[in-house]
């Protein structure tokens, strides 16, 4: 009962503390800081994720944990409240200047969150003003090393060198800064139709560049075709070539194995009885035969004296074909080097006599 009673009572103190406020004090963040010191009730029960700074007689006692606490009236004052969570700081609008001296409105937004609360509340007298100025500061001398087109390309590099640079500078302040990052870049009217100028004449040299590269690439692979093709119609002329010469050599090979066999089975057949009579037989067939194919052949004809007498001519054609195997008897008889020569040229005379 007594402990409910106390923090009623506390909670109005509080309230009346909010609405006592000091006009002079503008801006949100001084108003956080300022307006949000209790009294002391002897008994005070300190939210999570605050830290509450007590000065007994003006001097630095204890922070006061989170739960319960108890603290002697008159003597022990909360002299700062600060808050433990992250904290997020709209960095206000600035200019700053690049490289290439082109004058540049930027805007950020800031991370930070309290790690020392002595620090905090004796290091500085209100650590998120500093805070900011320090990020605006950092902000244009980091922005003086880069150059126009390169703040864009390289914006992450850039909030990471400014996160470096105020925790080197707000160590001692028991802050640290967790991350920053730039929500706006405002480039002068000129600058930016100048930029988008030569955006279009970088992308039009691309698609230049593009289309020479596709042109060349076709030409390249209209050439190699055509030089693939002529290769292949070589090749398969080649083997065409080559395919056709075996075709008539392996011709050649069988009709001479043909020849060869007609003449083996020729030579014996004409050594069985009655070989002469039947060669003598096919011979003066094949006489007659080419005489009566003489007439379609040419128009030169040979006729003999007496056309009209078969038998004279049958009689002939036999006396031919002795007269050859005359001599091949004779080889085969004697197994010497035969005198053919003579035997034809008679054969000859007589053909061109008649």
């Amino acid at each position: 009962m007594i402990r409910t009673v106390v923090c009623r009572a506390g909670s109005g103190l509080l309230k009346h503390s909010r609405q006592t406020v000091p006009s002079f004090w503008g801006t949100r963040a001084q108003h956080r800081w300022a307006s949000s010191l209790p009294m002391n009730t002897v008994v005070l029960f300190v939210p999570q994720q605050e830290a509450w700074v007590v000065e007994r007689m003006g001097r630095f006692h204890r922070i006061l944990e989170p739960g319960l606490n108890f603290l002697i009236p008159i003597l022990d004052r909360i002299k700062y409240v600060q808050s433990l969570k992250e904290i997020v700081i709209d960095v206000p609008e600035q200019s700053a200047v690049s490289l290439d001296n082109v004058t540049l409105q930027i805007d950020g937004v800031l991370y930070l969150r309290i790690l020392d609360p002595f620090k905090a509340s004796y290091g500085v007298e209100d650590p998120e003003y500093a805070v900011t100025q320090l990020a605006q500061t950092t902000m244009r001398s980091e922005l003086g090393k880069l150059t126009l087109d390169k703040v864009f390309r390289e914006r992450e590099s850039l909030n990471s060198n400014i996160v470096h640079s105020i925790n080197q500078a707000s160590d001692e302040w028991g802050i640290r800064c967790l991350r920053y990052e730039i929500k706006d870049i405002h480039v002068p009217p000129r600058v930016k139709e100048s930029m988008q100028m030569q955006v279009e004449a970088e992308r039009k040299k691309r698609a230049t560049v593009l289309e020479s590269e596709g042109t060349r690439e076709a030409a390249i692979n209209v050439a190699e075709g055509r030089k693939q093709a002529q290769i292949l119609a070589s090749e398969g002329e080649k083997a065409e070539q080559i395919n056709k010469a075996a075709g008539e050599a392996n011709a050649v090979l069988a009709k001479a194995e043909a020849k060869a066999k007609a003449i083996r089975l020729l030579s014996e057949a004409l050594t069985q009885q009655n070989g002469n009579a039947a060669a003598s037989l096919s011979v003066a067939e094949q006489y007659v035969s080419a005489f009566s194919n003489l007439a379609k052949e040419s128009n030169t004809i040979l006729l003999p004296s007496n056309t009209g007498d078969i038998s004279s001519m049958v009689t002939q054609a036999m006396t031919i074909y002795s007269s050859l195997s005359k001599p091949q008897a004779q080889i085969t008889a004697d197994s010497a080097t035969p005198q053919t020569s003579e035997p034809t040229w008679e054969v000859e005379s007589e053909i061109g006599l008649k």
